[in-house]
């Protein structure tokens, strides 16, 4: 998989960061107002409903989809069923800047899953790269105190960011990798709408889930919950799936793993304006081994 990083590719792999930021800020807004099941299940109910003009003949007998359905049921589970939904669980319990620094270990879960199950050569310095974000992440969890690590308790939040987490490296290797049919595979519209009819299915399983075992609240409708909706189904799910898709076929899923860690500093900067959370001077410093991360991930090859 090849590891060029162009201008227009470094664009593209930074758009999903702040579209996904500001999701989590929103996801953080609506954590009283749907619940998160309920709220994952309407987002890419609505996405669907967008893309139908553009890709509606994938649900057309012959297109390829019911042929390779078990590849599309997979990425439908961790792309569309599983990631956002345990992310929009893990805001009920954390602040979206804690769940988007814990969600920096992205490129450890990206290189060991592309070490071990696609034998993808991993270089020393973007190992060294992936110990700094987790370094980022463990000053997160000890709120800036190291001895604390020691007694640290993890909260149901951040386990689902964990495991939110797992599931995303596992979709973008199982993206970058080769896609049949051709004809859905060279169509982004096409390949995000395979996805999302089996991510349908997932969705609306664990939403059913939610209603039955745990009772929540009834959703309160209203403008903000319509407004969200509306963003959160098509910058952060069609535009963002887009370009980061786009993205992983150029500079492949290790290096735009570590492009997903702008997520924290575009979380920090919406969370300050938007929730009156202020950033604590450890979410600065973990942020600055994160971006030592990237920088080094960026030229494994002197």
């Amino acid at each position: 998989m090849t590891q060029r990083l162009t201008p227009s590719t470094a664009l593209l792999l930074t758009a999903p960061p702040l579209l996904w930021a500001g999701n989590a800020v929103v996801g953080r807004l609506m954590s009283g107002e749907v619940p998160p099941m309920t709220l994952n299940l309407l987002r890419w109910a609505i996405a669907f409903v967008l893309l139908l003009p553009l890709a509606a003949w994938v649900l057309k007998p012959g297109s390829g989809l019911g042929t390779h359905w078990r590849r599309f049921a997979v990425l439908g589970l961790l792309g569309v069923g599983a990631y956002n939904a345990l992310q929009y669980l893990a805001l009920k319990t954390s602040t979206p800047l804690n769940v988007t620094l814990v969600a920096a270990s992205s490129p450890v879960f990206m290189l060991a899953v592309g070490r071990l199950a696609f034998a993808q050569r991993v270089q020393p310095r973007q190992w060294i790269g992936a110990l700094l974000s987790i370094a980022g992440v463990l000053l997160v969890l000890s709120r800036g105190d190291w001895s604390a690590l020691l007694a640290v308790r993890l909260v149901a939040g951040d386990l689902y960011v964990l495991l939110a987490t797992a599931a995303w490296a596992w979709y973008s290797w199982l993206l970058g990798a080769t896609i049949k049919p051709a004809a859905i595979r060279n169509d982004w519209a096409a390949l995000l709408m395979a996805q999302i009819v089996p991510g349908l299915v997932w969705g609306g399983l664990f939403a059913a889930g939610e209603w039955t075992f745990t009772s929540p609240p009834p959703i309160h409708w209203s403008a903000g919950v319509f407004a969200a909706l509306a963003y959160i189904s098509i910058g952060p799910a069609i535009l963002a799936y887009r370009c980061w898709g786009l993205g992983v076929q150029r500079a492949g899923a290790a290096m735009a793993g570590f492009f997903s860690n702008l997520t924290p500093l575009f979380a920090a900067l919406l969370s300050a304006a938007f929730l009156g959370e202020l950033p604590h001077w450890y979410h600065g410093a973990a942020f600055a081994l994160i971006v030592g991360g990237i920088v080094l991930s960026l030229n494994p090859k002197r």
